[in-house]
């Protein structure tokens, strides 16, 4: 593959390559092969800072707990968790993550 650009060498290789892709991923391709496209700006010192610190908190080691809640509560949550998304554990973890970093407004 050539190292300047990420079409393949041979056409039929490029065939083969974009046969592999989903629909998505092609239209990425074929988007940056567009004479009018252009690369975003390298990201600045500041955000480079942030992302190292979300991936650095993203791999931090987590720890097990044991958690005893109510049937209901557990499947209300499990609801929320689904409507967003996610697993009812990621959001359980977001939310203590969010009340022990202070993002968690107490209502009144």
């Amino acid at each position: 593959m050539n190292k300047n650009k990420w079409r393949p060498e041979t056409q039929e290789a490029e065939t083969q390559m974009m046969n592999d892709l989903d629909p998505e991923e092609r239209a990425v391709l074929e988007a940056q092969a567009a004479e009018e496209y252009t690369f975003p700006p390298p990201a600045g010192a500041e955000e480079v800072q942030r992302f190292r610190t979300i991936a650095r908190n993203t791999l931090a080691k987590s720890e097990r707990i044991g958690l005893r809640l109510t049937k209901a509560d557990l499947e209300a949550i499990k609801v929320r968790a689904a409507r967003q998304g996610l697993g009812y554990q990621t959001l359980i973890a977001s939310l203590v993550h969010q009340y022990v970093t202070g993002q968690l407004a107490p209502r009144d």
